[in-house]
């Protein structure tokens, strides 16, 4: 039964003990302000504050960082109304009681200060309250209340740099999205909390002027009710009434007093990274010879004449003796440093047998370094962060995070793309230039320095601000230099993701798919590898057709996975799903695509020359067939290209790959469609058919 209470109790108070006590206590307040205390429960509660507020600068020194003690703002209002509540109910007791007034720990403090009997302690102990109040008031309170001010400003002003700086982290790959999301919310926080500080060291300067005001009237009042009600000589009501104000006044002053401290340490604290007493002992041990410097001062000091050389002597021995520990550490850890840089020198070191390379790169010359900087905008990481997500979205791949370092073997003006160590594209930027790239046909020339756009190789010039509009009114596109890196960057992922496609991120595609698709994705993965599975995928990416739709793409694999496990031949299976998709990616707006046919006997050619590699069926034409396909193939796109039209190939089944493998080294960028991957509502407008006279 006992048990049984105990449970309950701890139930109830585990949950809403917390709750309960601080309503409690609200409530204590209110009422301390209208009805009187006994002595005992006012000793009690006096007791209690001065043990608040020893917790409360305790907690301040052994916490790391400010936030860990965020509800210090609330607790610094709660715990002045709770002594101003304190003050005015041994307000309402000294002036009631007079003499008789027993309450132990005010009649304490003033005996404690007061100390000497009669006029010459009251006066004493006036003065050094009035001098407690003043530095309270004049130094620790002002200066906190100043430090608050100042931190509250600058946290708020500095909150967009470090948001972006943050983000620049997480664009680089330096830092995970939950812990970007942590530090966000870290740094949110010290904004909300130094807010509050500021206004919360408000209620402590108001209390130290209002505890001012309630001696004054301790005193005032108390020799007026002492010789008018109690009939007590001047003398008698003089002794008792400043006396007990005084003891009062210390009494709420020292509560105060633990929480300014409190206050101003918590303020001037924002960057360490340690407990107070962790940081006292590491920056007062790293230099020796300041204590040689003041052991000598000190010795100096008590040999001179007039110093009490007993208290001078033996201090400048500890100090000594303190810099001679602290030298002794030193030279113990630099030895211990040196032998292991001689060990490390003497032996090879062991090096990783596997060290990975970043999945995708950007390297800047040291005059680029302000596009990523975070003091001057950093609109380069913003863009490498939107260009993740659309290839996301257009390629169904996620890209992982694009690492941004500086390389000195870089001009300054460069930068350059890598692959896995790899470069796959370079470029030059002209800081403070606009690249005006002319689309095709004569324009007007522009003053500037000639060059060429370095992602589609198209004639352009770097030109000023002041160039700028007359470009833009000849018909050149104009872009500054995020832009141009952000074009490069969009055009690498599509011709490489193939390449930035791995098991791991295969693997990771179908653990995600498996939670809605189970049956589908089992069945696959039983019929086929992830490195069968990845092959596919990247045929698919190779031609830039979106693998978004991986449920569509892992049903065609199971059913043909009993037919063939040939890649091409399931890449082509699988492109006939996605025929809509692949259509629509290339139709105009009326749903049409404008196609170029192949001569049934070129086609046939071809088809005949089907050679069976390692990496798939390729079409083994004759070096002059070759050639005069190609040169054949590219007039008849040009020509069509220049009415205005962007041409696809369409042919048979059978020839798609092959026609493909023809092509993609003069052409990389040629689309090549089958007849069956044209999809229905989609019409088809030719125009014309390859011929290799033509060539």
């Amino acid at each position: 039964m006992a048990d049984a209470t105990i449970s309950t109790f701890r139930g109830v108070f585990g949950r809403q003990g917390g709750d309960i006590i601080i309503a409690l206590g609200v409530v204590l307040i209110v009422m301390m302000l209208i009805i009187p205390l006994p002595t005992v429960i006012l000793d009690l509660l006096m007791a209690i504050n001065l043990m608040l507020s020893l917790l409360i600068i305790l907690l301040v020194l052994y916490n790391k960082d400010p936030l860990e003690f965020s509800l210090f703002p609330t607790i610094l209002l709660i715990s002045t109304v709770f002594g101003l509540a304190l003050n005015i109910s041994s307000t309402r007791l000294i002036l009631g009681m007079g003499a008789a007034f027993d309450g132990r720990i005010v009649r304490a403090f003033a005996t404690f200060v007061v100390g000497s009997e009669g006029s010459e302690g009251l006066v004493i102990g006036f003065i050094i309250f009035i001098i407690l109040v003043a530095v309270q008031f004049m130094v620790i309170t002002k200066g906190a209340t100043r430090v608050s001010e100042v931190a509250a400003r600058f946290a708020l002003d500095g909150l967009p740099a470090k948001q972006m700086a943050i983000d620049s982290e997480y664009s680089s790959g330096a830092i995970s999205e939950d812990e970007a999301r942590g530090r966000k919310k870290h740094l949110d926080d010290s904004v909300n909390f130094y807010g509050s500080m500021d206004g919360a060291t408000k209620f402590i300067s108001g209390t130290v002027k209002v505890s001012i005001v309630i001696t004054l009237v301790n005193i005032i009042g108390g020799l007026i009710v002492g010789t008018s009600i109690h009939g007590e000589a001047l003398q008698q009501a003089l002794s008792t009434y400043v006396s007990l104000a005084i003891g009062d006044g210390l009494v709420s002053q020292v509560p105060i007093l633990l929480v300014s401290v409190a206050t101003g340490l918590i303020v001037t604290r924002s960057i360490s990274d340690g407990s107070f007493g962790d940081d006292v002992r590491s920056q007062f041990s790293r230099q020796s010879r300041i204590y040689y410097v003041a052991a000598a001062f000190m010795a100096l000091m008590g040999i001179l004449p007039g110093f009490p050389w007993y208290l001078m002597l033996p201090l400048a021995g500890i100090t000594g003796f303190l810099a001679f520990r602290l030298n002794r550490r030193q030279t113990a850890e630099a030895g211990a440093a040196e032998s292991e840089e001689k060990a490390a020198g003497a032996e090879p070191q062991e090096i990783s047998p596997i060290v990975p390379l970043d999945p995708i790169s950007l390297e800047l010359g040291f005059g680029l370094i302000p596009l990523v900087d975070k003091d001057q905008g950093a609109e380069l990481l913003e863009r490498v962060t939107r260009i993740r997500k659309e290839a996301a979205l257009d390629l169904g791949l996620v890209v992982p995070r694009i690492r941004i370092m500086d390389n000195m073997r870089l001009e300054p003006s460069e930068y350059a793309f890598k692959l896995r160590g790899t470069e796959v594209g370079r470029g030059v930027i002209r800081m403070g230039h606009y690249m005006a790239i002319n689309p095709g046909g004569e324009r007007e020339k522009l003053e500037g320095e000639p060059t060429a756009d370095p992602t589609f190789g198209l004639p352009a010039t770097w030109i000023t601000e002041s160039v700028r509009e007359k470009a833009e009114r000849a018909g050149y596109t104009v872009v500054d230099g995020p832009s141009i890196i952000a074009t490069h960057l969009t055009e690498i992922l599509k011709h490489h993701a193939g390449e930035i496609l791995g098991r791991q991120e295969i693997r990771s595609m179908l653990d995600t798919l498996k939670n809605d698709y189970s049956a589908v994705v089992e069945e696959v993965t039983k019929a086929y590898s992830l490195g069968e599975i990845q092959k596919i995928l990247q045929g698919l990416l190779k031609e830039q057709v979106s693998i978004r739709n991986l449920v569509a793409i892992l049903e065609t694999l199971g059913d043909f996975s009993s037919v063939s496990k040939d890649t091409g031949y399931l890449i082509e299976k699988t492109r006939q799903t996605l025929g809509r998709q692949i259509c629509l990616q290339y139709a105009d707006d009326n749903r049409s695509l404008h196609v170029l046919t192949i001569n049934p006997a070129v086609e046939k050619v071809i088809i005949d020359s089907r050679t069976e590699t390692a990496t798939g069926d390729i079409a083994a034409l004759d070096p002059d067939f070759q050639r005069n396909w190609t040169n054949a193939a590219a007039n008849a796109v040009k020509a069509a290209r220049d009415t205005g039209a962007w041409p696809v190939i369409l042919c048979s089944e059978s020839a798609r790959p092959l026609v493909r493998s023809t092509t993609v080294r003069e052409m990389p960028d040629l689309v090549i469609l089958s007849v069956p991957e044209i999809a229905e509502g989609i019409q088809i407008e030719s125009l014309g058919e390859i011929h290799i006279g033509e060539a």
